[in-house]
């Protein structure tokens, strides 16, 4: 039996070696995407345009339905409290502030992260395990210039974007709840939903989404590359993208809260 000292030492080591490759991975792509922004060959628009429409608008359908019913439950299980105490119109702001601090990012990325990252991890799994990946490195061409950047910048477009859209169809889903099924005035309920919230809401959600953008490009990213053992090494290596991915998602979503709610802007 293995010692389990020496496991624990292990997986520590394993551990910090992907974090230090992780971080490592994201400030070559940052680089990179400095560098593309003055350097038209580099940018590479075309390929970050056609990821743009992957990640954002063949994703816009999912985040829609997704949000829509979303908000109607909010709507429906907090209606079912408030009804005790004569307060069912502040089901509005309730919707609305649930969405935008939190719902709607934290569902939009694990959206995207089933959809998208899922995908590109895939890709580039079967390109590192066909040897492409290894092709452009032999003609002195960086794989993160011309393979990583275009995601990464594609998504830290497109998922604050989505965000934004979940923000608004959640509170649609609750408005429909509100005057169809609570017979509360249209206008009133959208008065209310926008009164309650502020601008700290707004870009609390922004900031988020931002950080969840680069999660799951950096991950989906690094585990492709990182691909090994043929076609079941992509399956294996696309399922442990999208658990990481989750996992962290729910963990930044955690400390980002808690240092917004602890700040004082």
């Amino acid at each position: 039996m293995t010692n389990p000292i020496v496991a624990i030492g292990k997986t520590t080591i394993n551990f910090f070696q992907n974090a230090s490759s992780v971080l490592s991975l994201l400030a070559t792509t940052i680089w990179w995407s400095v560098f593309g922004l003055f350097n038209r060959k580099a940018s590479g628009s075309q390929s970050i345009l056609n990821q743009m429409v992957f990640a954002g608008v063949q994703s816009l359908l999912i985040v829609f339905f997704i949000s829509l019913f979303t908000g109607v439950v909010i709507a429906m299980q907090s209606a079912y409290q408030l009804r005790t105490l004569g307060a069912v119109i502040y089901v509005a702001p309730m919707v609305s502030i649930s969405m935008v601090r939190e719902l709607g990012p934290v569902f939009t990325a694990l959206i995207v992260t089933g959809r998208v990252g899922s995908a590109i991890t895939a890709e580039l799994g079967t390109m590192k395990v066909s040897e492409q990946i290894e092709a452009l490195e032999t003609m002195a061409l960086s794989p993160v210039r011309f393979l990583i950047v275009p995601r990464f910048l594609a998504l830290l477009v497109m998922l604050p974007c989505l965000t934004v859209i979940s923000d608004f169809v959640g509170m649609l889903g609750g408005l429909i709840v509100g005057v169809f099924n609570l017979g509360l005035d249209p206008y009133r309920y959208v008065t209310f939903s926008f009164n309650f919230l502020t601008w700290k809401d707004v870009w609390t959600g922004l900031v988020k989404s931002v950080a969840f953008a680069t999660i799951i490009s950096i991950i989906a990213c690094y585990v492709g590359l990182k691909t090994q053992g043929g076609a079941e090494g992509v399956g294996k290596a696309t399922t442990l993208s999208v658990v990481v991915s989750f996992i962290l998602i729910v963990v930044f979503d955690c400390i980002l809260t808690g240092l917004f709610y602890f700040s004082n802007m």
